[in-house]
């Protein structure tokens, strides 16, 4: 019996050894196949961010990544950027009206979509932040979000041989600092661009729209394209589109001007099949009640949009065909891209 469990000993001695001789998966570099780099789509105008400051490397790009999906940036190692942007629902968080954060607490907005945001000039639905680096520290520091301080989470990554590293891979020595930080998850935020749909193959010559998309095209650009501008969809401006009266005042939280009240970012239409429910407040579950909404449910106010001053005419036909279009925006290869998935 002695002799048995000397044996197993040993054997789980052996085990351990040799676990401990691999490399951490976290650490491994992406696969030599794995393109990383960020190229402007063809016929797409330039970036507002450039990566000059901030090259993007395969280091610094599986650094951010590990960051982007790691609970240890909130307060209770229970939420992570990922919690609320989820690679399969283009980086939204889909069914949820509001955020969820730490302690099951529910945010104020809707979790918004995260891609081509290399081309984003602000950011948040008020445009609080005006600078892609400084965007990921906002959700780590919000009580409602992650609830977490920068010194904890710097405590928390220098604790961890393996982070340190990482660190040291990507910048050149293992200090742990908010820049560091901040820069790595850019590296990989910024890289994820969606610009595989069938609407980027038609403009590419690789495919041709059906006869509903093509009528559901023109009705767009006649009535959608001032502020859903393309190739990105949006032009990023604030407007208030209408909605209902709540307690957030949108833009005019930053801005504090009256004339801001009830504006918030226009989103791009890409990806919206897998980004319901729609608006800021997640308050419209459906494409086709959005629609309703720009033909039959506009509020008016102070500052609702000129443009939205009289409901836009559609048939319940050009309904249909404007859905039709709007759906060939949705990139299937993009929301199950292994660059971006959880490491």
């Amino acid at each position: 019996m002695k002799n048995k469990i000397v044996s197993i000993v040993f054997l789980l001695v052996l085990i351990l050894t040799l676990w401990s001789c691999h490399t951490d998966p976290l650490l491994q570099p992406m696969p030599k196949n794995t393109d990383i780099s960020f190229v402007q789509p063809a016929n797409w105008p330039s970036p507002h961010y450039n990566f000059q400051n901030n090259t993007l490397t395969p280091d610094g790009f599986a650094l951010g990544r590990r960051l982007f999906y790691d609970t240890r940036l909130s307060i209770d190692n229970s939420i992570s950027c990922a919690s609320c942007h989820e690679q399969t629902t283009a980086f939204a968080q889909i069914d949820h009206a509001f955020s969820h954060g730490v302690r099951n607490q529910l945010g104020t907005r809707n979790s918004p979509a995260l891609f081509n945001l290399a081309w984003h000039t602000s950011f948040f639905w008020d445009g609080g932040v005006n600078h892609i680096e400084n965007q990921p520290i906002a959700p780590i520091m919000n009580p409602l979000e992650m609830d977490e301080t920068l010194p904890n989470v710097i405590s928390k990554l220098n604790a961890d041989p393996s982070y340190r590293l990482q660190f040291k891979n990507t910048f050149g020595s293992e200090e742990i600092n908010t820049q560091r930080i901040q820069k790595a998850i850019v590296q990989f935020m910024a890289a994820i661009v969606s610009n595989q749909s069938k609407y980027d193959q038609v403009k590419n010559g690789k495919a041709t729209f059906t006869a509903d998309e093509q009528a559901g095209y023109i009705l767009f650009q006649q009535k959608c394209n001032t502020c859903h501008a393309e190739p990105l969809f949006t032009d990023f401006s604030f407007r208030n589109n209408g909605l209902p009266f709540s307690l957030d005042s949108g833009r005019a939280h930053i801005t504090g001007l009256a004339s801001d009240r009830f504006k918030f970012k226009v989103p791009s239409l890409r990806n919206l099949n897998f980004t319901k429910p729609y608006m800021h407040n997640g308050s419209i579950a459906t494409l086709s009640a959005v629609l309703d909404h720009y033909t039959s449910g506009l509020v008016q106010s102070p500052t609702l949009d000129p443009l939205l001053q009289n409901p836009i005419t559609l048939s319940a036909t050009d309904k249909s065909k404007l859905i039709a279009f709007l759906n060939t925006l949705n990139d299937y290869e993009f929301v199950k891209d292994v660059r971006f998935k959880q490491p």
